[in-house]
């Protein structure tokens, strides 16, 4: 009688064995190694969960409607895996830091490559609406010096939870966008407006997907930053509002607790007309670390 595991032919138990061990040649080490993990680990999810046919059409069917909603301005895939928390272990995995550092977090969809470099202290909301915010803070090596000559690009939402790109017409151009670069102390300081918490795109199958599992689609305020410095790593991070509604339960996994940062709500008239403000304003004071190249 012929065994079957022995001929290599395919069956429940040996699934995995069989469809990996004819990758045997690949030319790609690499590709080799990801298709036996994946394979592997695939195959003990479809015999734990035991789909039936049906289950595992609309598995494929799913996966074909994410396919069929991206487009040029939209990655439907990359929402998935944001949303599956991978994006954000993916993130980890390549930025791990020393200690001391600053952590990182995803880049997120609407950064713009060239925005301009203002003078510190600009204020980069250019449509006056909103309430007042002075960011500030330095950019620091682990040993505690002061970085000078940083780069730092950074930009936000609105107060309504939209970035300038998704209200073309509506916004100004490169509103709540700017590159500031520090002097010798390493400072860096701007005003803008408090940011809102706001959605991901969620009127696709990313969304129903969220909707059925009665997950929200939020993600809570924040403003982003790259920091670039000769000999240093790059970090792309966030800071984020602790009292935002949303802080605990990221749509996208991206809070980490070292970013949180202090929103503190200042009633100063004499300090709020130095700012060029009307009134009452928010300020942030919140240090960045980074870690040289050779850590």
């Amino acid at each position: 009688m012929i065994d079957a595991h022995e001929k290599g032919f395919f069956t429940e138990e040996n699934s995995v064995e069989v469809v990996t061990s004819r990758n045997a040649t690949a030319k790609d080490q690499r590709l080799k190694r990801v298709m036996e993990v994946v394979t592997r680990k695939l195959h003990e999810a479809v015999k734990e969960l035991e789909p039936t046919q049906d289950e595992w059409m609309e598995a494929i069917l799913f996966l074909t409607r994410t396919g069929h909603t991206c487009n040029e301005w939209r990655q439907e895939f990359i929402l998935l895996s944001d949303v599956l928390g991978v994006s954000m272990l993916v993130d980890a995995i390549n930025n791990r830091k020393p200690s001391g550092a600053s952590e990182s977090t995803v880049l997120g969809p609407f950064h713009v490559a060239d925005a301009p470099e203002l003078p510190m202290g600009t204020n980069i909301c250019l449509d006056q609406k909103g309430e007042d915010m002075v960011i500030g803070g330095r950019i620091l090596g682990t040993d505690g010096k002061p970085v000078a000559g940083a780069v730092i690009d950074v930009w936000q939402a609105n107060d309504e939870g939209f970035y300038d790109v998704q209200q073309k017409g509506i916004q100004p151009d490169f509103n709540l966008r700017g590159i500031f670069r520090t002097g010798a102390d390493g400072r860096y300081w701007f005003r803008a407006v408090k940011p809102k918490y706001y959605p991901i795109p969620d009127d696709g199958p990313v969304g129903k997907l969220l909707g059925a599992l009665g997950r929200h689609p939020y993600r809570p305020a924040h403003l982003h930053y790259i920091i670039k410095a000769d000999g240093f790593e790059t970090l792309t991070t966030h800071i984020f509002d602790p009292d935002d509604p949303y802080i605990h339960s990221d749509a996208v996994f991206g809070v980490k607790e070292s970013l949180l940062a202090k929103f503190q709500h200042v009633e100063n008239s004499v300090r709020a007309k130095d700012f060029g403000f009307s009134g009452k304003f928010w300020q942030i004071e919140h240090d960045f670390v980074l870690a040289r190249t050779e850590e």
